[in-house]
């Protein structure tokens, strides 16, 4: 496989930042590859820092795996006008020796001052040392390369890193742990004993064979069947591991004054968009992030829905137009002092949006004793929160519509997963519809070996470096 991978010589040094570029308490530069621990014997000294270094001093490359060493680092080719050696900052490396490494290969991580000048010095020296700046994911990359991860775990990698909600953290830090290695691996043995089983049939006659034909085949269907259950289970789940990793997209839309920017920073429990009587007074969409159920919304107060002679006004209506049609959910408030207005109906009765939206029936506190709203609609009062528990309810009951997470049970979020598993049921379901046809066995075995493939990929016991730039692209610079 690694001659798949041919953009770098992924053996030599690299080094990134692995925190973000910000101000901080401490930073961490990782660095990995053939020779990383020698060459930072050149920039370090456990001495005394602005001394020459002595005997006493520890030897990185010298020193055990899994072991923290504090000392300096310096710039050996700048001397000021004493003659003593420049400290750039005091440091702690851990330093991993291979193979038992997070890469496989030698790696160090400097743990530094986070000031952005000593951060910048520090990896401005490595690169003038030898060391490459890292690809984004590069350093998963070669973990993956060198047996340390197989590629679903990799991938889970990046999940864990962007998980917006703790649901999602969790689905993939099962991904992490090898759940859907697992899974993979068991339907793969079925796959494979299938395979021998007809390579067996086709290398020897039937007297040959102890058992009758109609009981290998019914075995042999019997195994599909099982196989089909589990691609079936697995792949479906992508729809719960997409959910809870990308979240949704909820836009609050209506009239004006009906009450939008009030639920929407009820929502966020912040007085985000600005609350007014006047008419207008939202003039383009207002975004912000919250949790329901774990899973991460993002949230749209938009411009009241209306005709106006202001072209500004009439700008944010068109960009709310654009946000109504694109949203997963569409909380349509109605301001309930008001009643029911022409564009109220003609919205609700738009096609293609009935299933997405939620009618709700604002300012219900300022409701006479025995009036109530027209029904299907959730009453409400975003000033005093009264009701706003149901419609929470009703958004969850929306969104998780045939959603189940079972703990222990593997949950994929992965497009590329996903079309890889519909790829091997596919093949599965063509070997099993070959045999009760009678077609040659020759002929079946080839879908045997499809749907292995298939399955291949999905781990990357099968993979290019097409697959691999497009994978590791996508991750973070330092992981």
């Amino acid at each position: 496989m690694k001659g798949d991978y041919d953009k770098y010589d992924i053996e030599e040094p690299i080094a990134a930042l692995a925190t973000p570029w910000g101000e901080s308490a401490i930073a961490v530069i990782r660095t990995s590859g053939r020779g990383v621990l020698e060459i930072l014997d050149e920039l370090f000294t456990s001495g005394g820092g602005k001394e020459k270094k002595d005997s006493k001093d520890t030897k990185l490359s010298k020193a055990r795996g899994y072991s923290l060493i504090h000392g300096y680092i310096y710039d050996p080719d700048f001397k000021g006008e004493s003659e003593k050696r420049e400290i750039i900052d005091e440091v702690m490396i851990a330093i991993f020796k291979a193979p038992k490494s997070y890469t496989g290969e030698d790696a160090a991580e400097i743990y530094c001052h986070g000031g952005l000048p000593i951060i910048k010095r520090i990896l401005d020296l490595l690169l003038k040392r030898g060391f490459r700046s890292a690809s984004p994911g590069e350093f998963t990359m070669r973990a993956f390369l060198n047996g340390k991860l197989d590629l679903t775990r990799a991938e889970a990698v990046n999940e864990l890193i962007r998980a917006k909600t703790d649901t999602a953290r969790e689905l993939a830090f099962q991904r992490l742990s090898g759940s859907i290695e697992e899974r993979i691996n068991e339907v793969k043995g079925i796959l494979k004993r299938m395979a021998a089983s007809v390579e067996l049939q086709l290398d020897y006659a039937e007297d040959d064979i102890d058992e009758e034909p109609e009981v290998i085949e019914k075995e042999l269907l019997d195994d599909a069947s099982r196989v089909r259950e589990k691609l079936d289970l697995l792949r479906k789940s992508y729809r719960t591991g997409k959910l809870y990793q990308e979240g949704i997209t909820i836009v609050l839309a209506g009239g004006t004054n009906a009450g939008k920017s009030t639920l929407f920073n009820l929502f966020l429990r912040e007085e985000r968009a600005i609350v007014s009587e006047i008419h207008g007074t939202t003039r383009d969409y207002i975004e912000g992030n919250v949790t329901i159920s774990g899973i991460p919304v993002r949230l749209f107060d938009t411009a009241g829905l209306r005709r106006s002679d202001d072209p500004l006004e009439m700008e944010g209506v068109r960009r709310s137009d654009r946000m109504i049609r694109e949203a997963d959910l569409i909380v349509y408030l109605v301001d309930g002092q008001e009643g029911l207005s022409k564009e109220d109906q003609g919205f609700l009765h738009r096609r293609g949006i009935e299933e997405r939206v939620i009618p709700v029936w604002n300012k219900s506190d300022l409701l006479q004793p025995g009036e109530n709203p027209p029904e299907g609609f959730i009453p409400i009062s975003a000033v005093t929160g009264e009701g706003f528990e149901k419609l929470v309810e009703e958004i969850e009951n929306r969104v998780l519509a045939g959603v189940s997470v079972k703990r222990g049970e593997p949950v994929i979020d992965s497009l590329r997963q996903k079309e890889l598993l519909d790829g091997a049921c596919r093949a599965v379901e063509a070997f099993g519809n070959a045999l009760k046809e009678g077609q040659p066995l020759d002929v079946a075995a080839v879908e045997l070996n499809e749907a292995l493939g298939c399955l291949g990929e999905i781990t990357g016991e099968v993979t290019t470096g097409e697959i691999l730039n497009s994978i590791f692209s996508r991750f973070c610079v330092g992981k």
